[in-house]
């Protein structure tokens, strides 16, 4: 597993709506609300043989409410 930040920029007045969405799937371990050009950011744990971007398409960007996702992959931990 390694860990995936995804930061998500919602439609106006619609960030709490892609936040319950999100938690419906099952898929986020930590989401916070974030100030500045995106409104989400979301810590998520995707197996090493997955395809990251084919898994943010099919379990993330197709929420209602999101117009923009940042995905930060992470490497080793200090």
């Amino acid at each position: 597993m390694r860990a995936v930040f995804v930061q998500l920029q919602c439609q106006p007045g619609k960030t709490y709506e892609v936040a319950g969405e999100l938690f419906e799937r099952e898929i986020v371990s930590e989401l916070y609300s974030t100030s500045g050009e995106y409104d989400l950011l979301m810590k998520i744990y995707i197996d090493t043989e997955d395809d990251i971007g084919k898994f943010i398409n099919e379990h993330v960007a197709n929420v209602p409410g999101i117009v923009r996702s940042l995905t930060t992959l992470t490497f080793k931990a200090f």
